[in-house]
């Protein structure tokens, strides 16, 4: 059974397993919605190291970083959902929704959770649909290129 952890981003391994990842995940989506600018493409390893966001990680048995979610409360008892990244090697596999799984329990206390993604990055607005999260907008970030925003009610 895999294991979610939170991630220690001044270790320089779990930073170099995170960045590695988070190049993998989002080139993907970036030729899913043809836009090459994600802010997480751009980032450096030293960048990633000094954010504010909590991020936990996904691992097989065999410590294998499947994935990884990073959030922020970015206003009280507003949780966003920076960040969400899958392997390609475990695509399909359940892993980012034991991920927003591990993160609704985990900040229980929230009263709403907030998440954004590429209007075209079907698997993603899938999978939020899925976990109750419901449209609230839609933000043209450069020509053609859309951000859906996705609200879930937390505790009531």
């Amino acid at each position: 059974m895999d294991t979610i952890v939170k991630l220690d981003l001044q270790d320089g391994i779990t930073l170099d397993e995170l960045w590695s990842l988070q190049h993998k995940a989002y080139r993907l989506e970036a030729e899913i919605i043809g836009f090459h600018d994600i802010p997480p493409l751009l980032e450096t390893r030293d960048m990633l190291s000094r954010v504010q966001e909590d991020f936990y990680g996904c691992f097989t048995d065999d410590d294998d970083l499947m994935g990884a979610v990073a959030v922020m409360e970015e206003s009280p008892g507003k949780l966003t959902v920076t960040r969400m990244m899958v392997s390609p090697d475990h695509f399909r596999q359940g892993v980012a929704g034991r991920l927003l799984d591990f993160v609704f329990a985990r900040y229980a206390e929230m009263e709403q959770f907030i998440v954004s993604t590429g209007k075209l990055n079907i698997p993603a607005v899938t999978l939020y649909t899925k976990h109750g999260f419901i449209p609230a907008g839609v933000e043209e970030v450069a020509p053609g290129v859309e951000l859906v925003e996705f609200h879930r009610r937390g505790k009531v």
